[in-house]
């Protein structure tokens, strides 16, 4: 037995030392990895201050916990002679079996370890605070106050989370100790009741001290209560409201009063030891809380309130509207008006040729798989996404779309899947493919501008380091600078091998240093290498989505990190936000922060994994606090290369927010407010294979905006009315020079019709052309796919234009083969967008002939003018299946031709049909 305990004891040390182990060779890595990349200060920041907050927490909730339970160490030793036990009760106390094994030694140890228990665990419950201690040491101020207390912002954003944190361990501690000690004097004369506890020497007046402390502390609590009203979900706006501040108010007041006397009169109970005092005071208080808090609020909502609500909430109204645009920007937003009625010309379309050269005609998700099948080369090679910017080719400004080449090893065959493989061999990445948004082949596929391994294409795209070390797929770490040969590209039915010349890793070094990585990654493969040598580098943490968070865990992050060539090398630009929940009276986005900026600009450097965070808007004061906190950390914005800043977009994570708040706030008439009369929605169209509504998504695209003349990167989001679906007003966020981050709201005349992206979807729909080569199209071994529809303002117009795909069931290649386009009473759908401008506008001076079936069309032959309807038919279904053969046998010229005979006849039916 006692072998078998020995055992048991050893497994256990040796489990607790592989724990204590591998978590200090955890630390002692992820310190090496700071200080390889120069963050060294952030991460002995952020580690001191957790340490700092816990020892700080522990050591005195230790003492306090040990203070009060060792004055409770005499009730469980002392017989003392209590008037209402009887000699048996007092023989039978003396004579409990567990009071022959008590000794003040034992007791004392008992104390000790259960003091430091309670106190470990709630130093580990506050280590995730050090960000709430800080932001309290290094508060920053907004400039403005809040309307109901006047406090700064800030005092919210960095002071009241701290004396909130400051409570709540100080509530619960005192709480539990007082339980603690209660239950400690209980069970140590479990038979004396209460009159007999009362009439203890120690145990009333132990009591009465801690529950006067409690109530002293709750009194506290009462007065960061108020505050928190400022973010009261109840009522017409967020925020307080008419109850809150003339009924909530005043009751959280009162019982701030009570909490207090009730703490004076537990200190005159330690003389008066009444066990009443005590239950009518915590009673009293609890009975207060409900009449003042939930009673009183209630009646004054129902019977005052109500009848005449608007009135009474008014000026709370005007409060919300007010903070909540402050708290998202939108306050900043420029209001315009748009007239959208013009119809325009063909010498409108000639005068805005960098808005048309730039439509994007390829939605990101069929592009990808597109890039897929053409691009990725190699069954280990992915494009995780496909990302969207501008560049200036030959002299012009182009939309383009991009995708990093990256490794993936999980697409390794299962024989190349071995550790050598996988940590010495395939370490990266190469390359990247890259197209205009606007330019389709003859065979319906994207026209590159960069594409194949090595990377082939345009000057402008030039680039000279195409590895990929660090990216979205990468996440696994490797090791670098070994004797194994590191792979770099296939060519031909031979490898081409490189060796990483970076810095950014960390050196293995020593063996013990070995030993730490063996045991922080949990691979004792590297230990036994022999490719591995001293100066080998780990190179790990390499996808961007942790790595980036790991050095700066304290912001948030827009979904997607894009791509960027700069100086014939890779760079990934990601858009940080700063964000809280403590910005008074503003609405929270989907319930969860209620205000946002976007503060900082990270660029990695996909081969050397270098991070460099900049500040992009100095003037936020939750940035400027954590620059504070961390200095050197955000560098100003002027010293990041031009190149790249050239390369800055307007987030879309952060567009996307402000445009559903914008939906509501653009009312800041409180009584329009009130009835939400004027609220807008998100515009939605039909997309995909299967037709289905969804919101429209906002884009990005190049167009000159009304009254400008040179074109500029912007992003756009198109709003509708409630319940309808006429256009109302769009959205358009600047991403260029010095308009970056400009907001502009263009809206629609209220006295006429602007057709919105689902209405446009339904007269698409209801165009017999267009719907019956769709439906023809979408049979027998084929899918159609219907891009994004995309609304382009040009001067006082606009122009609504989505792509169509057709994707054969065997390649899963979505090749672009038609473009919608509709303008006023027009719609038509040609094989490319000039075609299509062409039907609308016309060409010089002939005009385009539209495909609604109002008027003649003119590609039918007079062969089919001579068919009888019945004739017509069987031509098309004949003109159907052959299309489907060529398709079948990959033919594209073929298939392409008679697609283009089949409109004929379709167009001639239409025509029979108007008859």
């Amino acid at each position: 037995m006692l072998r078998r305990h020995g055992m048991l004891a050893a497994i256990a040390a040796a489990v607790f030392l592989f724990v204590l182990a591998n978590g200090g060779a955890r630390l002692a890595t992820d310190w090496m990895w700071f200080s390889s990349l120069g963050f060294s200060q952030v991460f002995t920041t952020i580690l001191l201050s957790k340490v700092v907050i816990r020892v700080l927490v522990g050591v005195v909730f230790f003492i306090f916990i040990l203070v009060n339970l060792l004055p409770t160490r005499r009730a469980f030793l002392d017989v003392e002679p209590i008037v209402v036990e009887n000699e048996n009760v007092v023989a039978f106390r003396q004579g409990l079996p567990w009071r022959q094994f008590l000794n003040e030694r034992l007791l004392t140890w008992a104390c000790f370890g259960v003091s430091l228990v309670l106190a470990y665990m709630f130093s580990l419950a506050v280590s995730g605070d050090w960000a709430t201690w800080q932001q309290f040491l290094h508060a920053s101020s907004f400039g403005s106050a809040d309307p109901v207390f006047g406090k700064d912002i800030g005092f919210y954003f960095f002071k009241l989370p701290f004396y909130s944190f400051l409570y709540v361990i100080a509530f619960w501690g005192v709480l539990l100790v007082t339980v603690l000690v209660g239950l400690s004097y209980f069970l140590a004369s479990p038979f004396q009741g209460i009159a007999g506890f009362m009439h203890r020497s120690r145990a009333p007046v132990h009591m009465s001290i801690l529950v006067a402390l409690l109530l002293a502390v709750k009194a506290a609590g009462y007065i960061l209560q108020q505050y928190g009203l400022l973010f009261s979900p109840q009522g017409v706006v967020y925020g307080p409201g008419f109850t809150d501040l003339h009924a909530n108010l005043l009751a959280i007041r009162v019982l701030f009063v009570l909490a207090l006397a009730g703490a004076l009169v537990m200190l005159a109970n330690i003389w008066l030891r009444r066990a009443q005092l005590l239950l009518y005071t915590i009673g009293g208080l609890i009975a207060a809380s409900f009449v003042l808090g939930v009673v009183v609020p209630a009646a004054v909502q129902k019977f005052y309130v109500e009848p005449n609500e608007l009135n009474r909430e008014k000026p709370y109204i005007e409060h919300s509207i007010a903070m909540t645009r402050k708290a998202y920007n939108l306050d900043e937003v420029e209001q315009k008006s748009f007239p959208a009625g013009r119809v325009l010309t063909r010498d409108d379309i000639l005068a805005n040729q960098g808005t048309i050269r730039n439509v994007r005609l390829w939605d990101w998700q069929p592009m990808k798989s597109t890039y897929s099948q053409l691009q990725e080369m190699r069954f280990y090679y992915e494009f995780k996404d496909i990302d969207i910017d501008r560049y200036t080719i030959d002299g012009e400004y182009r939309q383009v779309m991009l995708a990093a080449r990256e490794l993936n090893q999980e697409q390794l065959p299962p024989q190349a899947r071995t550790w050598v493989s996988e940590r010495l061999q395939y370490t990266h990445g190469y390359g990247v493919a890259a197209s205009p948004v606007n330019e389709v082949t003859g065979e319906g596929l994207p026209q590159f501008f960069l594409k194949d391994i090595p990377p082939q294409g345009i000057e402008d795209l030039r680039v000279t380091e195409p590895r990929i070390y660090y990216g979205e797929s990468t996440d696994n770490y490797v090791i670098v600078n070994t004797k194994a040969k590191e792979f770099d590209y296939p060519e031909g039915d031979t490898n081409v091998h490189t060796t990483y010349a970076g810095k950014s890793g960390v050196t293995l070094g020593s063996l013990p240093k070995c030993l730490l990585f063996a045991l922080s990654l949990g691979d004792y493969k590297l230990l036994l290498a022999p490719d591995v040598t001293a100066g080998s580098q780990v190179l790990y943490y390499r996808n961007i989505h942790e790595r980036v968070p790991k050095i700066a865990p304290f912001l948030d992050f827009d979904e997607d990190p894009y791509l960027v060539i700069h100086d014939g090398r890779l760079y990934w630009i990601w858009d940080a936000y700063t964000t809280s929940d403590m910005f008074p009276y503003s609405e929270p986005y989907q319930g969860r922060h209620n205000y946002i900026r976007n503060s900082v600009k990270v660029v990695v450097d996909a081969y050397n994994g270098q991070v460099a965070f900049y500040l992009a808007d100095p003037n936020d004061p939750v940035a400027r606090t954590w620059g504070k906190i961390f200095p050197g950390l955000l560098k100003p914005l002027d010293q990041m290369p031009e190149g790249l800043r050239a390369h800055l977009r307007y987030p879309e994570d952060l567009f996307r927010i402000q445009a559903h708040m914008y939906a509501t706030y653009h009312m800041e008439n409180p009584q329009v407010f009130y009835t939400k009369e004027d609220r807008w929605h998100m515009a939605t169209e039909i997309f995909g294979s299967e037709g289905k509504e969804q919101v429209l998504e906002p884009y990005y695209t190049i167009i000159a905006l009304p009254g400008e003349q040179k074109p500029e990167y912007v992003m756009i989001s198109a709003f509708t009315p409630q319940n309808k679906k006429n256009l109302v007003a769009w959205m358009a966020a600047r991403s260029d020079g010095e308009n970056y981050g400009k907001l502009l709201v263009y809206e629609m005349p209220k006295q006429s019709l602007v057709y919105g992206p689902a209405q446009v979807e339904t007269r698409i729909n209801q165009d017999t052309t267009i719907s019956q080569q769709l439906t023809l199209w979408d049979q027998k071994g084929s899918q159609v796919i219907r891009g994004n529809l995309m609304v382009i303002p040009i001067k006082d117009g606009l122009l609504y234009i989505e792509p169509v795909y057709l994707q054969a069931e065997q390649s899963k290649m979505p090749e672009l083969r038609r473009v919608i386009v509709v303008h006023g009473d027009r719609v038509v759908m040609e094989p490319t967008l000039a075609q299509a401008l062409d039907a609308i506008f016309g060409k010089g001076e002939e005009r385009g002939t539209p495909a609604t079936g109002d008027e003649t069309p003119s590609p039918a032959g007079s062969a089919d003018r001579d068919k009888t309807v019945s004739q017509l038919i069987a031509e098309a279904n004949r003109l159907f299946d052959q299309a489907q053969e060529s398709l079948k046998n990959g033919d594209w010229a073929a298939y392409g031709a008679k697609q283009e005979q089949l409109k004929a006849v379709l167009q001639e039916l239409a025509t029979r049909e108007s008859v």
